[in-house]
């Protein structure tokens, strides 16, 4: 929820108000990211939904859009402890890739962290690793921070029938 809310509603909203405002999207059919699976374990998420659903990225003068183009953004993961270290990040980056050409999506951005020496704590990475975006096809497009180039993916457009 802290990429879709001010400051100030974020906090007002900490811990079960923001669980609260999620449900609410989930229920209204708003996208909003996949989930990762391990056998019938839920592993990891992914929040994916176009640009203009996180109203503070426009407000960001490190995240802020490079052009107008219409985009979706992949803005945080979360993996459990128990399956770091096993490419659930990158198979959850692919799955939200899918999900927004699906919905007509032809430009996916994302917003990770290029770490300095390569590592960096976990609770540091929650927007990405860029080395898993590359690898996933995205292209830095911006960088107005040392450690957090903007990145995206061009997709085709999806194929419409004759009938349209």
């Amino acid at each position: 929820m802290w990429f879709r809310q001010s400051s100030g509603e974020f906090s007002a909203g900490k811990g079960a108000g923001n669980r609260r405002a999620l449900q609410r999207l989930v229920r209204s059919g708003a996208p909003i990211g996949v989930l990762a699976y391990v056998a019938d374990e839920p592993a990891g998420w992914c929040a994916a939904a176009p640009r203009a659903h996180y109203p503070r990225l426009a407000r960001s003068r490190v995240l802020a859009p490079v052009d107008e183009r219409p985009a979706w953004s992949v803005t945080c993961f979360f993996v459990s402890r128990r399956f770091r270290k096993q490419g659930v990040t990158a198979r959850l980056l692919e799955a939200a890739v899918r999900f927004a050409a699906e919905r007509g999506a032809t430009l996916v951005e994302g917003y990770p962290v290029e770490p300095r020496g390569g590592k960096t704590a976990d609770v540091f990475a929650y927007t990405g690793i860029a080395s898993v975006f590359r690898a996933a096809g995205f292209r830095e497009a911006a960088r107005r921070s040392a450690t957090r180039p903007l990145m995206r993916r061009e997709l085709k457009p999806a194929r419409r029938s004759a009938r349209g």
